[in-house]
């Protein structure tokens, strides 16, 4: 590998460890401040508002620029959300904010891999960083756990930390911690080289890409294969992107765990996707990835099933099945799902098209457990709600696929044919 895919990798664990962190703090500054318990569950949403609103516009951002300077202006604007959160800009607001910075990062941090690297050397590349971003999820989850606990409030307290930065909070003390980690993340984004690749040019009119963004999110819809990988990968990404405060209010409420406390289990429910992950890349093929759908009404029915749970010795190896069965899931229909794009329509257009719609989900599903939670809906019916609409959406989709089958049995052997083979040869 080359000098400079380490210090991209290095880059995108700092700012990636930061954004999780963030929100476990972000948690903690809105409950000390008394806040309702629905801007807490608001977070989510909010942090993927950018990713959708912007998804036609970022990748074609971050062609017409340097990579490395892309993803150092997105850390930037994600400094500048910590920033105004000590300055006493709504939490809400500032994590807004930080969500338009990782919307502008993630089109960057993939694209350059392919003009840095040779195709040879991708799919070990992409390995690292899908191995590093989970990584960065569970050490920074708990990372953000301990700064706002009692062990590091005593450490910030001891170093005058909220002294320094004028502010009287742990919580707002963690969120200066996590500006240095950004600014970290930052320098090393300013030693990310050149890659001699000319950039492409924004249109005059950023209007101008909104067409081909929508007919290459249609192409991809009508695809038999694609609307199925589609569909399962988004409603996956909606219930994991929401799973981190689902997990966190469901401890609070049944085990009666602090912030602290309860980011450690948000940890295990990672590790234990990337168990899944590691194990369906061992033993799924391409051609099979469709067979896993029935874990996704799994899935549904174990979220239901947190609710009679009180100990957290069940409580652990139950969230590593969840997240196991998850990763399990996600990880052959996700290579599905680029197998279809990038015959349709290329890799970059597809990523695109897929990041839409899986932060739109995460979208609709926040607002809607925020919107429950906001009118009194406790923790339990909450969760019980919350996995009854995945376990029913992931049986509409069995029975969608189970549809396409009877009706164009030769076009889905012919698109499975040419999974089986690319997978052999690929």
């Amino acid at each position: 590998m080359k000098r400079g895919f380490y210090t991209i990798m290095t880059a995108q664990f700092f700012s990636s460890l930061a954004d999780n962190a963030l929100f476990v703090v972000a948690i903690e500054l809105l409950r000390t401040h008394g806040a309702p318990e629905w801007q807490s569950a608001a977070l989510v949403p909010l942090f993927a508002l950018f990713y959708v609103v912007l998804a036609p516009f970022v990748g074609a951002y971050a062609d017409a620029h340097p990579k490395g300077r892309v993803m150092f202006i997105s850390n930037a604007i994600k400094i500048v959300g910590c920033l105004l959160m000590l300055g006493g800009t709504h939490p809400l607001l500032a994590y807004t904010l930080v969500g338009l910075g990782a919307a502008a990062y993630s089109p960057a941090k993939y694209g350059i891999l392919t003009e840095l690297l040779p195709p040879s050397q991708l799919v070990k590349a992409n390995g690292w960083i899908e191995g590093l971003t989970i990584a960065s999820i569970i050490l920074g989850v708990l990372f953000g756990g301990q700064l706002v606990g009692p062990g590091m409030s005593s450490l910030l307290a001891s170093t005058d930390m909220a002294g320094m930065v004028g502010i009287g909070h742990v919580a707002e003390a963690a969120v200066a911690v996590l500006a240095g980690i950004y600014v970290v993340a930052a320098a090393f984004n300013l030693r990310i080289p050149l890659t001699g690749v000319t950039p492409r040019p924004m249109p005059r009119n950023p209007l101008a890409l909104l067409p081909d963004f929508w007919r290459c999110n249609n192409r991809l819809w009508r695809d038999r294969l694609g609307q199925i990988s589609l569909a399962t990968t988004t409603l996956f990404w909606g219930v994991s992107g929401n799973l981190r405060y689902i997990v966190l209010a469901w401890a609070g409420a049944a085990l009666g765990y602090s912030t602290t406390q309860a980011s450690s289990l948000v940890g295990v429910v990672a590790l234990g996707t990337a168990v899944g992950a590691v194990l369906a890349s061992l033993r799924m093929r391409l051609d099979h990835a469709t067979r896993v759908i029935p874990l996704g009404i799994g899935m549904g029915m174990l979220v239901i099933l947190m609710n009679f749970i009180d100990n957290v010795w069940v409580a652990a190896p139950f969230l590593v099945l969840l997240g196991g069965l998850g990763g399990f899931l996600v990880v052959p229909m996700n290579a599905l799902l680029q197998h279809r794009g990038h015959n349709l329509m290329g890799a970059g257009r597809s990523i695109a098209v897929q990041n839409f719609n899986e932060q739109a989900c995460i979208l609709g599903l926040g607002f809607l457990y925020s919107l429950a939670t906001g009118f009194g809906l406790s923790a339990f019916a909450a969760i019980t709600c919350f996995g009854l609409l995945v376990a029913g959406m992931m049986w509409a989709i069995a029975l969608w696929y189970r549809h396409n089958v009877r009706r164009h049995p030769h076009e889905l052997r012919r698109l499975l044919t040419i999974a089986r083979r690319d997978d052999l040869h690929g």
